[in-house]
């Protein structure tokens, strides 16, 4: 099932997205909240009609970097021996089409493209033959990042958790296993243009390994979200610039830098 989370007419909800032909989408609205039992409705509403929102209102982002051999490589780094962790507020967050504003304080503002794990149920010390039963689904992220920023304060904080930072979408993917979610195609474009091109079964940590670790040190609440690091191919992004992540079996998420107002 992909589950959205939407606004019409004031009102926000969650809704199962139906339909193969992009335009022709619906959404049927849930009953309740997708981390419990719930119902469908019934009651359909044309996904062209709503605004997506940020399929999550996560507590925390919880990141992991150089992930991928290639990429830190690509940056002059070395892999990590462990998942190496760092944080989002959930202020960073927003939804498929929401703008990227572009800070005043950096001159090198760069796309990662991830794979998104969402938790469905508050979870610590998970075991790693339960990770499957705390994940809710998989969605696509863009880990916004100021690189000069980066370089010169050597911690993230500021480089990676601006606001508008982390946009997630469009949807999350709950029919995919984690065994599936283990080797997927991670695309980003810019303007159209390929950027990064990898497959998820190149992580050097594995989503059984990033939620065993993180889990260790923190309870984990549903809808936090865990980023799973990006492929190589990071590179800069432009005012005006439209940046798309596509995940397989998951979808697009489309945003554009704009500047900061």
């Amino acid at each position: 099932m992909r589950i959205a989370r939407f606004s019409i007419d004031g009102n926000v909800a969650f809704g199962a997205v139906e339909g193969d032909k992009p335009d022709e989408l619906v959404l049927d609205i849930i009953k309740g909240i997708p981390f419990a039992d719930f119902e469908l409705s019934g009651t359909k509403v044309p996904l062209s009609k709503v605004r997506l929102l940020p399929p999550v209102l996560p507590n925390k982002v919880v990141a992991f970097g150089r992930n991928y051999a290639e990429h830190a490589r690509e940056l002059g780094n070395e892999v990590p021996d462990a998942p190496f962790a760092f944080f989002k507020p959930s202020t960073a967050v927003i939804g498929p089409g929401d703008a990227i504003q572009y800070p005043p304080f950096t001159e090198d503002l760069q796309h990662e493209a991830e794979l998104a794990v969402v938790i469905g149920r508050m979870c610590r010390e998970v075991p790693r033959e339960r990770v499957a039963d705390v994940v809710l689904g998989y969605t696509c992220a863009l880990d916004v990042t100021a690189r000069d920023v980066q370089r010169r304060e050597k911690q993230w904080a500021r480089a990676k958790g601006f606001d508008t930072s982390c946009p997630l979408g469009p949807w999350v993917e709950t029919d995919l296993s984690l065994q599936d979610a283990k080797d997927l195609t991670i695309q980003l474009t810019v303007n159209g243009e390929q950027r990064q091109l990898g497959r998820t079964s190149e992580m050097i940590h594995s989503i059984e390994d990033l939620v065993v670790n993180i889990s260790e040190a923190m309870t984990l609440l549903p809808g936090d979200v865990i980023l799973t690091g990006t492929p190589a191919g990071v590179g800069p992004l432009h005012v005006g610039d439209e940046v798309a992540v596509t995940i397989e079996g998951i979808g697009t998420l489309t945003n554009k830098v704009v500047k900061r107002g």
